[in-house]
């Protein structure tokens, strides 16, 4: 099969490897979407901290059953699915109390084991999910960015009423603008600096969109999401806090970047700095979820592009017209 290797020092190989067989427990798929998103982005400048090289990335997929390994009884060759890419261990603290992402043995598929970016992938069962009927394997690929929405939900208050301003209208900044307006928050804000992504904010229910260094300051935000990835925009994002306001540091910075803070307002506005990292254990309920979102594919996915052209959708992924770009491996 044909698969795209990441080394970790930036450089992108199409390589033929022997076909994966379903050991027991797995079941192997022929991925028909793939979705690349920052993750991707660091994983392929080798600046993300839990990487392991070489790897095949892609860990946003959805496709179709090609095997099944011994003891797979929910599903057979043909079926469509999508997929969890985290696999925890299930035993330990962390696992326990449902905080499944910060497992220490967790296996990330497509950032720590091989992932999607491939004619095939192997995977195991637990992580496997039947496909809702219907559902295009583009919008199936959105599944997991929509269950990382999903968890950094989980780790707040309830959205309804409330100020947000939301950082990047990348993929997760789009669905949490569309999951904030679905929750009835008050009011929905967007910093963007495309002109392309801030009508795409626009159109997935965004009252006021403004470019960097547009809209006016003032402490007068409840909720920021943060989901660009950009330290400016933290420290940024720490200076519309009202009081009581809450961060949900959803974007990936690079490991060596800071922020100047100052405690004392953390003392003085009682803020609340929150953490989301990946999905925890949100995809079941994202699968679901996705019923709710019709069409979502259509207003999400701007970019496909087949496996030899990896390092053009990793280009166009960063570019200023980008809203989701796909892989399709099949092609």
């Amino acid at each position: 099969m044909r698969a795209v290797i990441l080394d970790g020092r930036g450089s992108i190989e199409i390589r033929e490897l022997p076909d994966p067989e379903p050991g027991p427990g797995e079941v192997v798929i022929a991925p028909a979407a793939v979705g690349i998103c920052g993750t991707d982005l660091h994983l392929a400048h080798g600046d993300y901290p839990t990487g392991r090289f070489p790897v095949v990335p892609g860990h946003e997929f959805a496709g179709t059953v090609v095997s099944v390994g011994l003891g797979v009884e929910r599903f057979a060759a043909g079926d469509r699915v999508c997929v969890d890419p985290n696999v925890a261990c299930g035993v330990c603290e962390q696992c326990q109390a449902g905080a499944t992402n910060l497992c220490p043995e967790l296996m990330a598929i497509g950032v720590t084991v091989d992932g999607a970016c491939a004619e095939l992938v192997r995977v195991p069962n637990k992580v496997v999910y039947r496909l809702p009927e219907g559902l295009d394997f583009a919008t199936g690929a959105l599944i997991e960015p929509l269950a990382c929405v999903l968890h950094a939900a989980s780790r707040i208050r309830p959205l309804k009423g409330l100020r947000v301003l939301v950082y990047g209208a990348g993929s997760i900044g789009l669905l949490a603008v569309a999951y904030a307006t679905a929750q009835g928050a008050r009011s929905i804000g967007v910093i963007e600096p495309s002109t392309v992504r801030r009508d795409a904010a626009v159109e997935f229910g965004a009252d006021a969109v403004h470019a960097p260094g547009e809209r006016p300051a003032g402490h007068d935000v409840d909720l920021v999401i943060e989901a660009s990835g950009h330290p400016s925009a933290v420290s940024d994002a720490l200076e519309r806090l009202a009081k009581r306001g809450t961060l949900l540091q959803m974007g990936v910075v690079s490991p060596e970047f800071s922020i100047e803070l100052f405690p004392y307002d953390l003392f003085d506005r009682e803020l609340s700095l929150v953490g989301s990292q990946s999905l925890a254990t949100a995809y079941p309920d994202a699968v679901a979820a996705v019923l709710d979102l019709p069409r979502l594919s259509e207003g999400m996915v701007t970019h496909t592009f087949g496996l030899e052209d990896y390092a053009a959708a990793l280009e166009a992924a960063g570019s200023d017209g980008a809203r989701k770009v796909h892989i399709l491996p099949q092609r």
